[in-house]
């Protein structure tokens, strides 16, 4: 295989990102029809025909999570119970309060602070298992107050169920209604509901791309965090002294995750591109996911020589990566130069895999240039606000001329007849 290294970003984003497809389209259009017009017995014909598997039973038995929890290895449910904690003391420091402000004459304007109704978690189960993301999925909408969690996740051939370490961080999360269902078709459930799934509001967690494509139409039915593309890590670096391997293995952190996955390294400079493009070359091939990482160095992976350091931010803010590494002479002053990124990442003794599992901020992060424009999945996006406005009968006498004029100018006389009553009456 072969690294590409880049002289400037133009010629870097000519590697084309993957995007969805009419053949997803439609087929998920199709899947969702099924679910919608057939229930329970979709999901199980569908489960059969796209994953080879006899769905049995599709909630999962409270005491299989238990049992799941009480036979997991000691030292990782001590792992997983810390970064649980770690996660949840983060995500209070997101918590909204209700606000009001009550003005002299009585007058009341604020908001309220209210959690969705109830959420589902998609957690996947194809490449790989997920118990870090069904924690960074979870915690923040318990810290919201969401009443009901729903988790779905796809089932195994040896249990029928999802992944025996979800299932033990299900229970160790506190998460009772599991359903042993996943692809495009359980998005349908959660947003449609079926004889054994109730629908939700609001579906989080990352999936494939019929699981993006599966949120992206049923999005207005429901609310959802994002539609999720493949993993993205850029790397930028200004200093020859960090160790070729931290950049090769932070690079590979995440092209592991997908043929799709984009890792970048950004550097100024030319013979520390080259070195780790050829420890990149001699590593892929001796590693157990190489094709993968074959796959993602070929379509969307590479490097980029840059000439300075305005280079480098130049390229940050234009692709806007999903992990940002900041590996430059001083990260923390360079910080308020990156304006697009869903992680920041500062230092050589902060790699990407911190952020992932352990730290507490949130790992569900905008993919695909989203970055722009959407943040991290957090409490706020398991609550909505609703405003509050209680006028006195004073404040609507001196405002009232105001309000009426302004709708009068668009021709909006209903709304105000609905002022001069008021301005009118003794009431």
């Amino acid at each position: 295989m072969k690294v590409s290294i880049y002289d400037n970003l133009a010629d870097f984003q000519q590697v084309t990102p993957p995007e969805f497809s009419d053949e997803i389209s439609n087929r998920v259009r199709e899947i969702i029809g099924k679910v919608r017009s057939q229930g329970d017995k979709a999901l199980k014909d569908l489960t059969s025909q796209l994953d080879g598997l006899s769905l049995e039973q599709i909630p999962v038995p409270s005491e299989y999570l238990r049992t799941c929890l009480e036979n997991m290895d000691r030292h990782l449910r001590s792992v997983l119970e810390e970064a649980a904690d770690n996660i949840r003391c983060f995500h209070q420091r997101q918590k909204q309060q209700s606000q009001m402000e009550f003005e002299p004459d009585g007058t009341l304007l604020g908001w309220k602070v209210t959690p969705v109704d109830a959420a589902g978690v998609y957690v996947p189960g194809g490449r790989a298992v997920y118990p870090s993301t069904l924690l960074m999925n979870v915690i923040p909408a318990q810290v919201a107050g969401v009443p009901r969690l729903v988790m779905v996740s796809p089932p195994n051939r040896e249990t029928g169920f999802p992944h025996h370490l979800v299932c033990g961080a299900a229970a160790l999360a506190g998460v009772e209604e599991i359903y042993a269902v996943g692809g495009a078709q359980s998005v349908a459930a959660l947003a449609y509901g079926t004889e054994s799934i109730k629908r939700v509001v609001k579906i989080t967690g990352p999936g494939n791309a019929y699981v993006a494509e599966a949120k992206r139409q049923v999005y207005g039915l429901v609310g959802i965090d994002s539609i999720a593309g493949p993993s993205e890590i850029m790397v930028v670096c200004d200093r020859e002294d960090i160790p070729v391997e931290f950049l090769v293995r932070d690079l590979l952190s995440q092209a592991e995750h997908d043929p799709d996955a984009g890792a970048v390294l950004v550097t100024t400079s030319r013979g520390q591109a080259e070195a780790v493009a050829k420890r990149l070359e001699e590593l892929i091939p001796t590693l157990p996911r190489k094709e993968i990482l074959e796959e993602s160095f070929r379509k969307r992976s590479g490097i980029i020589v840059a000439e300075n350091l305005e280079e480098i931010f130049d390229a940050i803010n234009e692709i806007a990566p999903e992990h940002l590494e900041v590996l430059t002479q001083n990260p923390m002053e360079d910080l308020h130069r990156v304006r697009n990124a869903g992680a920041i990442f500062l230092g050589p003794h902060t790699p990407e895999p911190v952020g992932d599992y352990f730290a507490g901020p949130n790992h569900t992060l905008p993919t695909s240039g989203a970055a722009r424009f959407a943040s991290p999945l957090g409490v706020s996006d398991f609550v909505k606000t609703s405003s509050i406005l209680s006028y006195s009968k004073a404040k609507l006498q001196q405002q009232g001329p105001s309000v009426m004029r302004f709708a009068q100018e668009e021709e909006l006389f209903a709304h105000a007849e609905a002022i001069r009553v008021r301005l009118e009456s003794s009431f």
